[in-house]
């Protein structure tokens, strides 16, 4: 039987009870009370968000579609591991891919446009969290948190090709045979950078997914960091594809001044570096591939026509590496 869109199942006045049931009894746990009305400001393929007034200020509840369910274990992980990098949750349900945590306040973000230093703040900050939990694994997976180390990239790209061969020729979202074998045609570059990236002596660790300024909350030195559900085990350098992917489509920041903040961290050096990235041009392709196959899961077909191309869009990024 097919399972039904996350969307529609979080829409629904049985969803809201029960997650309203939950959270209230959580609160008052923690001898919080709810104050007004409780709002759903959106609905996502792969998310929901309830914002719940409180005597301790806004509370939010975050509800993650099945394949990102490790969201709210993870953050409470993390929380333990490296408690000044993610605020701990109020409570999690990890089966139910529930997270209640309290407002942080504006992002950085929010608070301005984001300089070279905020940048370079965000990146340095999240290398050092790699660096904090690169050996802690074990712990992070069993979260739920996707094992998408080089060892594991180029198995899940000949099965994400093989499901969207597989794919009725009206399904939106799927990658067209041309582009398949365009694709196919790196696979072999695809295996050598895998190769280059396992054999560094950077190694991997958590890898955010989705880092930037406006997924940043704090001023100064003090930033953490929270949307964590696009998170993965990676080689720690493919952390800087999205905020390469963000600066470079703006002028107010050169890349040259942001990279050097993640390699001095990990004490990489420029030749090094200019591998590892390389290299990650052709893995991250896949890994952010796979992260909206999974996202979209259970979608409907509308979310699909609107979400869908995704999938293609970044793994086509890996014709360009």
């Amino acid at each position: 039987m097919a399972q039904e869109p996350f969307s529609t199942h979080v829409a629904t006045p049985q969803w809201r009870a029960l997650a309203v049931e939950w959270l209230t009894g959580a609160l008052a746990e923690h001898a919080i009370a709810v104050t007004g009305e409780i709002e759903q400001p959106r609905i996502r393929p792969w998310s929901t968000q309830l914002t719940v007034p409180t005597d301790a200020g806004r509370v939010w509840f975050k509800a993650t579609c099945p394949a990102m369910a490790f969201e709210a274990p993870l953050q409470q992980a993390m929380a333990r591991l490296v408690p000044d990098a993610v605020q701990e949750p109020l409570a999690v349900d990890g089966e139910r891919g529930w997270l209640l945590t309290l407002d942080h306040g504006p992002t950085v973000g929010d608070q301005r446009t984001p300089t070279a230093q905020d940048w370079c703040r965000a990146v340095a900050q999240a290398a050092r969290v790699q660096r904090a939990l690169a050996g802690h694994r074990e712990e992070l997976l069993a979260t739920g948190l996707p094992d998408a180390g080089p060892e594991t990239v180029v198995a899940r790209f000949d099965r994400l090709l093989e499901i969207h061969e597989q794919s009725p020729a009206d399904h939106d979202g799927r990658v067209p045979p041309g582009r398949i074998e365009e694709l196919r045609a790196r696979r072999s570059e695809l295996v050598d950078a895998c190769a280059e990236l396992a054999a560094s002596t950077v190694p991997s660790t958590w890898q955010h997914g989705d880092l930037h300024p406006w997924n940043l909350h704090g001023s100064g030195d003090d930033v953490a960091f929270f949307d964590l559900g696009d998170g993965m085990w990676a080689h720690a350098v493919e952390l800087l594809s999205v905020p390469y992917g963000v600066v470079t489509s703006q002028d107010a920041v050169a890349w040259e001044d942001v990279a050097p903040a993640w390699c001095e961290v990990w004490e990489v050096e420029p030749p090094e570096f200019e591998l590892l990235w390389r290299a990650s041009g052709f893995t991250h392709a896949v890994n952010r591939a796979v992260t909206w196959h999974r996202a979209l899961l259970t979608a409907t077909r509308e979310e699909m026509a609107e979400w869908g191309g995704a999938v293609e869009h970044h793994l086509t990024s890996m014709l360009d590496a």
